[in-house]
């Protein structure tokens, strides 16, 4: 009996994919570091919030409003701001780190989406408005705990899985010089904004899980991407001759360079 459970997932390109899940022990590491550098920064907003009101309240005279009404405005105008923190923390993170917050990658877990894509930021920021639920009364946990897929509420309904960061995906790309050099032809060509953040998630997947891949599979693959950004980019010719994974690497860097 295995230790952890894992998923198999089939891309778009007919290639499947295996990911362990994270299992209730990671995650839960991982909400514990993130609630503690959240509750880093709700403290200082709190720091905040007395200091303001105790000028504010000292001014009373001055501007002529009620005690009672600074109060209110100052404290509504906290809460909302506490509120937009907690959900901006988890949900900005999990979208600028690929699916990762602090804690999550201190644990070396990541969400995806149930097609294997990286989280977007629908998906984080409904998992985040969603937590409270699943951590009222260890709703959450139970959840992960009795799941097949060990899913939360938040999981369910944004269509996502937390598995481990396994360490062919998580490495930094490093693209040749000679396809960095096809890349500032690609510039000049085509318009790459063409290209969605998804489509470069989906050129930055396959790049990093390359090595994994059987050599029949890798061809595979990179043909079909290849086929179908340059259908999207209406790029008729390519500027040189090149390997359709030398394509990928020169427009995975365009697109970086771009942004």
């Amino acid at each position: 009996m295995p230790f952890f459970n894992t998923v198999t997932i089939r891309t778009p390109e007919s290639v499947e994919l295996e990911f362990v899940l994270a299992g209730v022990g990671s995650r839960a590491v991982a909400l514990t570091l993130d609630y503690l550098c959240l509750g880093s920064g709700l403290l200082g907003l709190a720091v905040i919030y007395s200091f303001l009101l105790v000028r504010l309240l000292a001014m009373d005279s001055v501007l002529s409003i009620p005690s009672e009404t600074v109060q209110l405005w100052v404290t509504a105008i906290a809460a909302v701001l506490a509120f937009t923190l907690y959900i901006g923390y988890f949900a900005l993170f999990e979208t600028w780190w690929y699916g990762q917050t602090p804690g999550k990658r201190y644990a070396k877990i990541r969400v995806i989406r149930d097609d294997g894509q990286p989280e977007r930021l629908p998906q984080a920021t409904l998992r985040s408005l969603l937590r409270p639920i699943d951590d009222i009364l260890f709703i959450g946990f139970f959840c992960i705990l009795l799941s097949k897929t060990e899913k939360r509420v938040g999981d369910w309904l944004a269509g996502t899985l937390v598995v481990q960061n396994d360490a062919v995906a998580s490495g930094e790309i490093q693209v040749p010089e000679r396809s960095q050099a096809i890349g500032i032809d690609l510039l000049a060509l085509v318009d790459i904004t063409d290209l969605s953040p998804d489509d470069c998630a989906t050129v930055r997947e396959f790049l990093q899980r390359r090595s994994a891949m059987s050599p029949k599979a890798k061809i595979l693959v990179s043909d079909q991407l290849a086929r179908r950004f340059k259908a999207q980019l209406r790029l008729e010719t390519l500027p040189t001759e090149m390997t359709t994974e030398t394509f990928l690497e020169a427009l995975y860097w365009a697109y970086q360079r771009q942004e």
